[in-house]
């Protein structure tokens, strides 16, 4: 196992990481901005360093000093989490040629999954279902990206290859509206990621959000730990996450899974991702690969009593996948309620100081949170402070226990999403299972 890990994030998931670590007797180093010297992981871990200022490009996002805590402290691995460095093929070669344990799948994999383009080639070659597209680059032939949208059939949507959590999309309803949408969008996917490649999609209408949890160790093993919907968003952002996907069979569950196995091997994959997929009218199609652990991977957890976080940590070290796909249960159902320092009817965030601190227990339920009574959120980060999850016998029990930890919850000082949470799980068509990625802003009066 590794001897000492440094944590290059910070809030709840390098909270997650060192308990994880602990676990395993593994030393834990924690980096900070000048920001988060009260942050819950930084006042447990083995050592601390400070790696710079509060912004995230002079601090998380500084690959230098990361690895220059590594040195100092005599670590032999970093531990990226979600965000910041997490997807970063530079930052992974650069761990590595420093002579680094990257916990997370090689620099290579992470490029080639980083580009839409790349990854959908691959995953057709692994035989995993795709949405019906350009299969490839758009150029500057008009009269071809008019005949690709013609076989694909209007609506299509124009995405930025290198894009991301909801930008660089542009969706076209007719020909005459192409040409402007293909170069305003190639504009954007230049300013935002410095890359200008275009392609093109066929545009679902009413798609969920479905993702399959995979495990690799790199040696030729991989299985998956079954599906989450994530269909309940907000300008392409998560609110609400659940396991498992209602509706999805387990002949369908098998199936699905098989594939991402097989697209895993084929690509040579290490460590925990995630394939998520657009759910329509019965069938799957491809939209891209986290290459890390995501946000919303205790869902998982819960329902299979398998420890991502220390699966990782396993594999980085360089054993083997210790389970078989034979061993994976999926048994009950999980909901995460994600906690943010905002607005709940402007969705501004709300940094501040928390006054009056209370989470909320019992049977079935987790809280996953960096925050106490008198911790101050600072402004220049994400606004998630924390993830509910409840389990439940089945899906009915995992919402009533949901609605049953809100209420309990007391975050005060500051304003939360809490109000949006608790009229969501009220919500009958949620109740009943299988809203799409649409429904929330529809009902938020957002569209």
């Amino acid at each position: 196992m590794l001897d000492k890990l440094v944590i290059a994030n910070r809030g709840e998931i390098a909270l997650r990481i060192l308990r994880a670590c602990k676990e395993l007797g593994i030393k834990t180093v924690a980096v900070h901005s000048t920001a988060d010297r009260d942050l819950k992981h930084v006042l447990l871990a083995d050592e601390t360093i400070c790696i710079g200022p509060a912004k995230g490009t002079e601090s998380y996002l500084n690959i230098p000093r990361i690895i220059s805590a590594a040195e100092i402290t005599g670590a032999v691995a970093i531990h990226p989490g979600y965000g910041f460095l997490s997807e970063n093929a530079d930052f992974a070669e650069q761990v590595e040629r420093s002579g680094f344990v990257f916990v997370g799948p090689t620099a290579e994999t992470i490029r080639i999954m980083g580009d839409k383009v790349s990854a959908i080639s691959a995953m057709k070659k692994a035989g995993v279902p795709c949405v019906p597209g350009s299969d490839g680059p758009l150029d500057d032939d008009e009269a071809r990206n008019k005949s690709f949208a013609k076989r694909i059939g209007y609506p299509v949507i124009i995405k930025a290859s290198g894009g991301g959590g909801g930008r660089g999309m542009r969706v076209v309803r007719s020909e005459g509206e192409l040409s402007e949408a293909i170069a305003m969008t190639r504009a954007e996917a230049k300013a935002c990621f410095n890359n200008d490649m275009v392609y093109m999609e066929k545009y679902l209408e009413n798609p969920r959000h479905i993702e399959v949890q995979v495990l690799a160790d790199g040696q030729g093993n991989a299985i998956h730990l079954g599906e989450r919907d994530c269909s309940m968003q907000r300008r392409h952002q998560k609110v609400v996450e659940e396991a498992p996907a209602p509706g999805i069979t387990e002949e369908m569950r098998k199936y699905i899974g098989e594939r991402c196995c097989r697209a895993c091997v084929e690509i040579n994959y290490r460590g925990a991702g995630t394939f998520e997929f657009l759910y329509e009218n019965g069938e799957f199609y491809f939209i891209e690969m986290n290459t890390r652990i995501q946000v919303e991977h205790p869902v998982t957890e819960m329902v299979t009593g398998i420890d991502l976080i220390k699966e990782q940590l396993r594999i980085a070290a360089g054993q083997p996948l210790s389970f078989s796909q034979n061993d994976i249960q999926i048994r009950g159902h999980a909901v995460e309620c994600r906690i943010n320092a905002e607005d709940p009817e402007r969705f501004l965030p709300c940094p501040g100081k928390i006054e009056r601190f209370h989470s909320a227990g019992g049977m079935g339920v987790r809280w996953e949170s960096h925050i106490y009574a008198g911790y101050t959120v600072p402004p220049h980060y994400d606004s998630m402070i924390g993830k509910l999850i409840t389990y439940g016998e089945n899906r009915d029990v995992a919402i009533s226990r949901m609605r049953n930890a809100l209420a309990e919850t007391v975050i005060d000082g500051i304003k939360t999403n809490i109000p949006l949470q608790q009229e969501i799980m009220l919500d009958e068509n949620f109740q009943h299972g299988g809203a799409n990625i649409h429904y929330l802003e529809k009902k938020l009066g957002l569209q």
